[in-house]
């Protein structure tokens, strides 16, 4: 992996990583209970990683809000 894409590959686990935490403090549960969930559906690649690109853009917020809801969407 050269330089770039590991920086690239960084940054994605970084805002993940917020993301989460985010997402949490929003349902008012753990991080490791956001994580356990996102991981169940497959949300961490589907959502957060494949979706950096357009969700890095959002407010913190709107990034909480976005998993919020996909999780919504998902244990229906």
């Amino acid at each position: 992996m050269n330089a770039n894409n590991q920086m690239m590959q960084d940054r994605e686990i970084h805002f993940a990583v917020l993301a989460i935490g985010a997402a949490a403090r929003r349902l008012k549960t753990s991080p490791r209970d956001i994580y356990l969930r996102l991981k169940k559906y497959d949300l961490i690649k589907q959502l957060l990683f494949d979706c950096y690109d357009t969700l890095h853009t959002e407010s913190i917020d709107g990034v909480a809000w976005s998993v919020e809801e996909a999780l919504k969407a998902r244990e229906q």
